[in-house]
């Protein structure tokens, strides 16, 4: 299956290092190698990079990764391809409109039926995975839900606990989605976090030689939290969700 990585950050913070270790599990330390993207916030508007090539071999990663693109929001995806064809319209994360935000959702697992058993309203796909599908499902419930933006968030994240749940329903179901101000990660079989902040050590990756010390390159008031399908490195210790938990993050501290 694909692997997911986000970041949510009370400051402009660069993905490079957990990007990295990512990149090469697009091909090289593992078997992802269907296409990959990535989207930064700012402000309310995305920057997104998408390529159907490996990651590893993918000039555009390169660039991703050697480019310092400060955010407090990141997701990103790595694929392997089992719904849909190798094409840009089918490689994550997907990006829609809703309330006047840009709403990005990335996905791994499959879910058998899914077109079959709901049925969209507002939102379409444009590709033809059932990720894509799942997100229009999930946009398009939520406007039907609410006529505009419920003034408590927590009463918006219930219902997409709950929608969480009745997709997971159709197969593996682990997911990062974003309206820019809040991350939202729901766990169907297996997503790991770990926060940064100070004091800050040293970190070392998994599928690269390369490591930070982040102490050197953060200040004490700095607080990051970084989310993937499988830690990244060797030497920390990340927290596992449980199967059917969802975690909000703002500004990289965890909110429910």
């Amino acid at each position: 299956m694909c692997e997911l990585l986000g970041m949510s950050a009370n400051v402009p913070t660069d993905i490079c290092f957990s990007f990295t270790g990512l990149m090469q599990r697009g091909g090289g330390t593992g078997p992802h190698k269907d296409g990959w993207g990535i989207a930064f916030y700012e402000g309310r508007a995305v920057r997104e990079f998408r390529d159907t090539r490996p990651s590893i071999g993918s000039e555009i990663a390169r660039l991703v990764q050697g480019y310092p693109i400060k955010s407090h929001i990141v997701i990103s995806h790595i694929r392997r391809a089992n719904a849909g064809r190798v094409c840009l319209e089918n490689t994550h994360p997907f990006t829609r409109e809703l309330w006047g935000r840009q709403w990005t959702f990335a996905h791994n697992g499959q879910l058998p039926g899914i077109k079959k058993a709901l049925a969209l309203d507002f939102y379409q796909p444009v590709g033809t995975t059932d990720s894509e599908f799942a997100f229009c499902w999930i946009l398009s419930e939520i406007r039907r839900r609410f006529t505009k933006q419920p003034r408590r968030p927590q009463t918006l994240w219930r219902e997409l606990n709950e929608l969480c749940n009745a997709i997971k329903e159709f197969g593996v179901f682990n997911l990062l989605m974003s309206d820019s101000k809040y991350l939202y990660c729901f766990c169907s079989t297996k997503l790991f976090w770990i926060t940064r902040k100070a004091p800050f050590n040293r970190a070392v990756l998994k599928d690269a030689e390369l490591e930070v010390d982040f102490k050197h390159e953060t200040t004490p008031d700095d607080i990051v939290t970084v989310i993937a399908t499988e830690p990244l490195t060797a030497n920390e210790q990340w927290h596992q969700m449980q199967a059917g938990q969802m975690c909000v993050f703002h500004h990289g501290l965890i909110c429910c």
